[in-house]
């Protein structure tokens, strides 16, 4: 199994800046994909951004030229640097990473237990 654990999130003033970290642990083999989600109120559930293994990056539209997405393979550690947040930033982000493990070679879903951000005008 591969548990995630997330910090970082809080309450950050508009225009403001976040750093989010997310570490798994566990038994693990490879880690294909590290990603972030985000659940906001009322709306659907939307990937943020995500780093593969070869380093290369994705990020929604919305977060564009503001967000940057980092892993440290070392540590098997993410990291999301926020910066020019908004007040359609606040949700709850999710930290998600596609691994296997020593007792399985099948590559799956791990999900962390999310973390608030919240950005006050």
């Amino acid at each position: 199994q591969v548990q995630l654990v997330e910090s970082g999130g809080g309450l950050v003033q508009f225009g403001g800046s976040l750093r989010l970290s997310c570490a798994a642990s566990g038994s693990i083999r490879s880690i294909r994909t590290m990603s972030w989600f985000r659940q906001a109120p009322g709306k659907q559930g939307e990937l943020v951004a995500s780093i593969d293994d070869a380093g290369t990056t994705n990020y929604a539209d919305s977060v564009k030229g503001r967000f940057t997405i980092a892993r440290d393979n070392a540590k098997n550690t993410v990291y999301l640097q926020m910066n020019s947040l908004q007040s359609e930033d606040t949700a709850v982000y999710y930290c998600h990473v596609f691994a296997n493990t020593y007792q399985s070679a099948i590559l799956k879903d791990y999900w962390g237990q999310g973390t608030q951000v919240t950005v006050s005008s």
